[in-house]
């Protein structure tokens, strides 16, 4: 018996469905983004005196969400699957934080240092990235369990809520650490 073949009205009837499932965490997204944004300009002086500062923001943002989105992938795969002890697998994914944060805080360090030959932008960076790194599997374990445990579907929502979470934890531990290195 030959396969079905889906016709463009069954894709349809289901497009209002996945929209109404999807907008909400993508318009919270929004919502959260446009604060982030909004913390983030209370910085501009900092970022006016140092402008490479403003170089290292899209590697900072996206290491972040890349470490946490692997983890998550990994966490809702094994949600599926059951039979998990919470507490050790949080437990395992703050130790590859760890290793991870040390191992990409310090490379972004002498990079930063070797490329701009400025200690307070290198250190800035090497200890954001260390910091941001350490957190991020545990806010991706952290946001499915929740949504999870309140039987909402965490493929839908731990994505971009995830997502924009991590995006502004990495810009405001960013620009703190940028405040408390630069300043000094």
């Amino acid at each position: 018996m030959k396969n079905k073949p889906v016709l463009i009205d069954e894709v349809l009837d289901h497009l209002p469905h996945l929209i109404r499932l999807r907008l909400p965490w993508l318009m919270l997204g929004l919502f959260i983004a446009f604060l982030s944004t909004m913390f983030v300009s209370r910085f501009e002086e900092i970022i006016s005196e140092n402008i490479s500062l403003a170089f290292f923001l899209p590697m900072i943002v996206y290491m972040s969400d890349a470490v946490g989105t692997q983890s998550e992938t990994i966490f809702v795969r094994q949600l599926q699957m059951g039979k998990m002890n919470l507490k050790k697998y949080l437990l395992m994914e703050f130790q590859i934080g760890l290793f991870m944060g040390i191992f990409l805080g310090s490379a972004i360090f002498a990079a930063a240092y070797l490329w701009l030959k400025s200690m307070p932008v290198a250190l800035t960076v090497g200890w954001a990235m260390f910091t941001n790194i350490l957190i991020a599997p545990t806010i991706a374990v952290v946001i499915p369990e929740f949504l999870y445990k309140r039987h909402s579907d965490p493929a839908l929502g731990a994505g971009p809520f995830a997502t924009v979470i991590q995006d502004t934890l990495s810009l405001v531990i960013y620009f703190l650490i940028a405040a408390l290195i630069i300043r000094a």
